[in-house]
């Protein structure tokens, strides 16, 4: 039976002596495994309370405060946000709930991180980072799990198997999945420590700065495309790619180019883990919650399958057709050959023939107007009348006409040349699809 904000603040004043709590408050979490408030005291603190509804999960309240206490004073000085610091615990049969003091900043949805400012998905890039570099001695001095690349794939592939006995996974997914879990080429890359459950809910955000990271339950060795699963799964593109840019480059090892492909078969893989502890605790509404999900995912996918088939399907009529023309031009080369655009000038008519004779010498007295015409007028001078000149205007041949063709001068002038012809003129990626964001209780 879950419980109150106020029955925890009950219970947080046992775990922590001297704790008044004067207001309380639901906080958000993992709904299925916890129970979760924030409290605030006579002086103005603030207080976190998980309280775990089942053993696995007060297992991994503790595996926490292991982790917590492995995160000595200098590493916490290197990380650019801060992490919880345990209170007080107290013991009820066989769980034990945790008391925290709270950290400043809030949480906000996805779609507000995704919505907010380039310094924001920064600052989230410069938080992985921080965590992926963390020495993993951190993780193997605290006996907490590790995983090679080739281990960390074989376990997908067993969740795999335990998720298709379930007999409710569309027969499209577990395709998909089988297929790149089986491409070895997607599973290489180096492993890091990972946060392991990182989403919305345990980024404690405040003006556009990532001021804290809590939830670490499942701090592990494995594949850093873990802690970007649900970034994925927000399906906006340019957030995540500036989120990938500045984590890109603040990591001291170079990010694999398969990174976010694994990122995006995680987060579609997380509804199938979400239908497999939804049947394994009896919770029928959280079972039709992930069959509902799983179908809607499978639809999708199957839908921009078709869409990417007649996109190929375009691409190789056209590529046909151009294969087509070009092997019809080779066939006939002058056919294929465009000339370009000439102007055809018309020549002027010449006009009748004109014989000159020189004029016999004549006196004075028989050229009355020698005189007046002065010097310009010369003994056996000649003048000559010009040929017409009027003709027609200029005619263009057609663009791509041939030079064999002929014009339209041409054609009532068959005793002028044709003018000369020009020179010849000569495994798929993983795609995104949108995937339903789990709310906070719906992670494992």
């Amino acid at each position: 039976m879950r419980r109150t904000p106020l029955e925890l603040a009950a219970v947080a004043t046992a775990a922590v002596p001297g704790l008044a709590p004067t207001a309380t408050a639901y906080s958000p979490d993992d709904d299925a495994d916890f129970d979760s408030a924030l409290l605030l005291d006579a002086e103005g603190k603030r207080w976190r309370v998980r309280s775990p509804r089942h053993l696995e999960a007060s297992t991994r309240l503790e595996t926490e405060f292991m982790v917590l206490r492995a995160f000595a004073p200098a590493i916490r000085a290197e990380l650019p946000f801060h992490v919880p610091t345990v209170a007080g615990t107290v013991r009820q049969g066989a769980l034990t709930t945790f008391v925290y003091a709270h950290l400043q900043g809030s949480t906000l949805s996805i779609d507000e991180l995704s919505a907010g400012s380039p310094a924001l998905a920064h600052e989230i890039g410069n938080a992985l980072a921080a965590i992926h570099d963390l020495p993993l001695a951190l993780v193997n001095n605290a006996d907490l799990p590790s995983y090679s690349a080739n281990e960390f794939r074989q376990r997908k592939l067993n969740e795999l198997d335990q998720a298709a006995t379930t007999g409710k996974i569309p027969a499209t997914l577990l395709r998909r999945w089988e297929h790149a879990l089986e491409d070895v080429a997607l599973w290489r890359f180096n492993t890091s420590v990972v946060h392991g459950d990182l989403h919305e809910d345990n980024l404690m955000v405040q003006d556009d700065t990532v001021t804290a990271l809590t939830g670490w339950t499942d701090l592990r060795i494995g594949d850093p495309a873990d802690d970007f699963a649900w970034l994925v799964a927000s399906n906006e593109a340019s957030f995540v790619e500036a989120v990938l840019s500045r984590y890109t480059e603040a990591r001291r090892d170079t990010p694999d180019a398969h990174l976010l492909r694994r990122a995006a078969l995680l987060a579609e893989f997380a509804l199938a883990q979400y239908l497999v502890k939804a049947m394994a605790v009896g919770h029928e509404d959280m079972t039709s919650e992930a069959v509902s999900m799983l179908q809607s995912l499978a639809a999708d996918i199957e839908e921009q399958a078709r869409h990417d088939e007649a996109v190929l399907a375009a691409e190789q009529a056209a590529a046909a057709e151009a294969e087509s023309a070009a092997v019809q031009d080779a066939s006939n080369p002058q056919a294929s050959t465009q000339q370009p655009a000439v102007t055809v000038v018309a020549i002027p008519d010449a006009g009748a023939a004109v014989s000159v004779a020189p004029l016999p010498p004549t006196s004075p007295k028989e050229l009355p107007h020698a005189e007046a015409a002065g010097n310009d007028a010369l003994p056996g001078a000649v003048t000559v009348t010009a040929p017409d000149k009027s003709t027609e205007g200029p005619i263009s041949r057609p663009q791509g006409a041939s030079a064999a063709s002929p014009s339209p001068r041409q054609e009532t002038d068959a005793g002028n040349q044709a003018s000369p012809a020009g020179d010849d003129a000569s495994t798929a990626a993983l795609n995104v699809v949108n995937v339903t964001p789990l709310h906070a209780g719906e992670r494992s």
